[in-house]
């Protein structure tokens, strides 16, 4: 892990655990993927960014876990779950999916699944 990532976690130190199963679940499960951390995201890509991690508050304050991340991923449909906290179509054909997560657990087959099937969409764009 280098020093820009744990610079991004900041006062989220305590999220650390989350993004790093994250990460490895996603380094060990999807194939040629790039990481990229900015000031606002973490983002996995192949051809394009198809999952991030950020602390993009899609719940309210008292809804949230005390510590949590969002993962955002992107599907050419919307995905129907009531795991899925926010889904937006920024553009036809686009969906974006948030989903807080607040323990490594909830880091699992479910959610690597939808990863899994947005690296396959993204690397299929042309």
């Amino acid at each position: 892990m280098d020093s820009d990532t744990i610079f991004f976690f900041g006062e989220h130190i305590n999220a650390l655990p989350l993004y790093e199963k994250l990460e490895e679940r996603i380094l060990n499960e999807i194939p040629d993927v790039k990481v990229k951390t900015a000031k606002t995201q973490i983002t996995f890509a192949n051809k394009r960014g198809f999952a991030f991690a950020s602390f993009n508050p899609c719940r309210r304050a008292k809804e949230r876990p005390q510590n949590w991340m969002t993962v955002s991923f992107g599907l050419g449909y919307r995905k129907e779950s009531p795991r899925i906290d926010v889904a937006t179509e920024p553009y036809p054909g686009r969906w974006t999916h948030h989903v807080m997560v607040g323990n490594v657990e909830e880091i699992d087959d479910e959610l690597m699944g939808w990863i899994q099937e947005a690296a396959a969409f993204s690397a299929a764009k042309r």
